[in-house]
């Protein structure tokens, strides 16, 4: 199995470099699955229900998300509708949505689950334990499991791979927005990268106007952050291809922007 993951999409501009890039990553690499984290696509805020619609029609298979969740007050229209959406599965117990997805490959089931970090974002259910729980659940359907472990640190995001090697077939970080250098296979076999990165503006701050957030640093004054619309874009993504036992066998860490253009050949 071959699946690929884009990374946080931000604004109208990382929408938009989806359009234009995911047909042609998807001609290049053929995967069977494509997960996109989905959690900044309105404004940086959140996700509006028309925007999971159009992810879907770009070809997007799970939409994940994170911390932004709740940002856009769309989002308790359709969350427990959208069947191919998933929320960080560490949230309280009765808050909308759900936390793992499986989706059809052929005669075979990939498990897609989206937990949070804790350390310096808010305190939710411990991530560890919950993974443990979902894990062992998704396990008896299935041995081909994906995370997206969205967190700010990358101690706690190594701590959750090397807690699931060989149980999952990928643990892959988002919520920095920078892609990490550490893409590897861990021992037991699972696919790990610490942060995959963004789609979405090349030119700001984690996809911001440079602007306010400078002014922020230099002042200490609080700021209106607003997302980049127009300008240089950036997609990140990776590649995991998966044995038939659920091992992974190779991660391969996509950056498209101006001095990384795409490139058609493999």
């Amino acid at each position: 199995m071959r699946l690929l993951f884009v990374g946080d999409v931000v604004g109208s501009l990382g929408r938009e470099t989806v359009t234009t890039y995911l047909p042609r990553l998807k001609k290049k690499y053929r995967p069977q699955v494509t997960i996109l984290n989905g959690e900044n696509a309105a404004a940086g805020r959140g996700i509006t229900g028309k925007i999971y619609k159009k992810f879907l029609a770009d070809g997007v298979d799970v939409v994940t998300l994170g911390n932004h969740t709740w940002d856009n007050k769309d989002i308790f229209d359709f969350i427990d509708d959208a069947k191919k959406m998933v929320r960080p599965a560490n949230f309280p117990t009765g808050t909308p949505g759900q936390g793992i997805v499986y989706v059809k490959v052929n005669q075979l089931e990939l498990a897609v689950i989206n937990m949070q970090a804790r350390s310096f974002m808010v305190d939710l259910d411990d991530p560890f334990r919950k993974a443990q729980e979902l894990v062992a659940e998704a396990r008896k359907r299935t041995p081909f499991i994906f995370m997206d472990f969205h967190g700010e640190t990358t101690s706690e995001k190594q701590a959750m791979g090397w807690f699931l090697d060989g149980q999952v077939s990928a643990v892959v970080g988002t919520h920095t927005h920078v892609q990490t250098n550490d893409a590897r296979i861990l021992p037991k076999g699972t696919a790990y990268l610490t942060d995959v990165g963004m789609t979405g503006p090349y030119d700001g701050v984690l996809g911001m106007k440079r602007e306010p957030v400078l002014e922020k640093f230099l002042t200490a004054l609080p700021q209106r952050f607003e997302v980049v619309e127009k300008g240089r874009s950036l997609l990140s993504a990776c590649v995991i291809d998966i044995a038939d036992n659920g091992q992974a066998q190779k991660i391969i860490p996509i950056q498209i922007n101006e001095e990384n253009p795409f490139r058609e050949e493999t």
